[in-house]
């Protein structure tokens, strides 16, 4: 073949390559709902086709982002009827990770929008945890981003549309600090925001200079007041400590604000609402919650609704350990336990403070195996070794399980050391005890702390509980007759033991 027939046989390939690379950039980028399939070969693609191309970045396996994808979605229809400038699409991070490089993409999920093809300064959107906000924050950006109140009817319906919103009290609501006030606004989709001038809604609120009021069911909650040295974080952060109420209790529409709050430090109180002292105690704890504000963010779990089974699952927390209080940091998810049965204001207060400076005990899943622990006639167990003490088949251990801080648990120690004491001569009874709140144990625990319970010595890991009289002789009654017990049956498992093992060795022969 000749150089002349080459070049034309390349030009026609190019001429090929070209059509075909044509025709697959002419090719629609995918949808799914409404929302584009973003890869890295369609990216710059989709930048060129939409001036407003608003990004949600997700990885599918995780919980966040699956909300956030079923609203994500929703917004792009309702965009997509209302014939929006705006386009949405989903990238997959955990699909598309070089891209994601690329874009330096750190947070799932997360949202960005990219104007004019820009691929490289986009616009970082705010948390938006639902459709209603995603748009709302999109026709904010366009503005205006606050409605304006022209007089008191109108803010009277302006307040009775929501349980919260946030007004703002300016001299001039064009020029100056209201600017802030309108940055803000945009940047906190989430909630309604109306602005005004009228010198009879200042009046109504009692106040003369430029302000911030959040108000809760049309009162005024909170106020902050502007100056000319206050910027837009000082605004959201003000907002976003104050928009939840003293005490917030869990449940399916309040968990995405906890969980996402500013304030990092959750002091939890789990107790059943409907149970005896709730009232008390609730008092108690809101009444705290005033002097920390900022600071700690005080939350309730109902421990007598079964909706909030997971919940109390992930803490490890049972219906029948409430009431307890836990202090959980959201940045390193430690939990500290307070060390008390006492539910009142100082108590809560002592506890707070001792955490906040560093002091309160950490609870963990298990204590260290303390020094000697077996060396005294009544066993100190912890996590790491409750296992191995309380199913061992050749002992019947009877054991307390205790609170350090329970009147009720402490008046149980004289009496465990004169069981010990009673059983120093047994070989096949050991007499322990271990703080519940302080280590976890893999058994299912249906009783309030104190509670006694031995562990028989037989193979099956078997579990019983005593529920007699506090004292040494019915206790030591119980015992010896599970001991006995534990004796015929064990005597039986013997038995099933070997004809199991008998039976494997024929099998294995038969196999030779």
């Amino acid at each position: 073949m000749g150089l002349g027939q080459v070049c034309a046989v390349y030009v026609l390939l190019s001429a090929l390559m070209c059509g075909t690379l044509s025709k697959k950039n002419d090719e629609p980028i995918q949808e799914d709902k409404d929302v584009l399939v973003l890869t890295e070969s369609n990216f710059n693609r989709a930048l060129k086709l939409h001036s407003q191309l608003l990004v949600h970045f997700y990885a599918p396996l995780s919980g966040e982002s699956l909300g956030s994808i079923l609203e994500f979605a929703q917004a792009a229809s309702e965009l997509k009827e209302a014939n929006s400038d705006v386009k949405l699409g989903g990238l997959d991070v955990s699909k598309q990770k070089d891209l994601a490089k690329t874009l330096n993409v750190t947070t799932v999920p997360s949202v960005r929008l990219y104007l004019s093809g820009d691929k490289y300064n986009p616009v970082y959107c705010p948390v938006l945890k639902s459709s209603a906000s995603i748009i709302s924050w999109l026709k904010r950006r366009k503005g205006p981003s606050a409605d304006l109140i022209k007089d008191l009817s109108q803010l009277e319906k302006f307040t009775a549309e929501d349980d919260l919103v946030i007004l703002g009290l300016f001299k001039d609501v064009e020029e100056g600090a209201v600017k802030v006030f309108y940055e803000v606004a945009a940047d906190v989709p989430d909630l309604p925001f109306g602005v005004t001038g009228n010198e009879q809604v200042f009046s109504k609120y009692g106040r003369t200079e430029n302000s911030v009021l959040l108000l809760r069911k049309s009162k005024m909650a909170e106020h902050f007041e502007m100056t000319s040295e206050t910027v837009k974080d000082d605004v959201i952060l003000f907002i976003r400590i104050h928009e939840m109420p003293l005490v917030t209790e869990y449940n399916g529409k309040t968990s995405s604000k906890i969980l996402s709050s500013v304030v990092q430090n959750h002091l939890i109180l789990f107790m059943d609402k409907a149970g005896k002292g709730f009232k008390q105690t609730y008092r108690a704890f809101k009444s705290t919650a005033k002097e920390f504000r900022g600071k700690v963010l005080f939350v309730l779990i109902d421990s007598g609704e079964p909706r909030n089974g997971r919940i109390m699952e992930y803490f490890r927390v049972r219906k029948e350990d409430a009431p307890l209080v836990r202090m959980v940091n959201l940045t390193d998810s430690f939990q500290y336990q307070l060390p008390s049965d006492l539910m009142d204001i100082q108590t809560f207060t002592d506890f707070i403070e001792s955490y906040l400076q560093g002091k309160a005990k950490l609870k963990l899943q298990s204590e260290p195996v303390p020094d000697g622990w077996d060396k005294q006639p009544v066993k100190e167990l912890v996590g790491m070794n409750f296992e191995r003490v309380a199913f061992n088949h050749e002992k019947n251990v009877l054991i307390l399980f205790y609170s350090p801080w329970s009147s009720d648990s402490r008046a149980l120690f004289p009496l465990w050391e004169d069981l010990a004491e009673h059983f120093s001569d047994s070989e096949d009874v050991v007499v322990a005890r271990i703080d519940i709140t302080a280590n976890d144990v893999n058994i299912r625990m249906m009783d309030r702390y104190p509670c006694i319970k031995v562990f028989p010595a037989v193979y099956a890991e078997r579990v019983v509980s005593y529920s007699g009289e506090a004292k040494l002789e019915p206790i030591v009654e119980f015992v010896n007759a599970e001991s006995e017990r534990a004796k015929v049956d064990k005597a039986k498992e013997v038995i099933e033991r070997k004809k199991y093992l008998d039976a494997q060795k024929e099998a294995a022969k038969d196999e030779l």
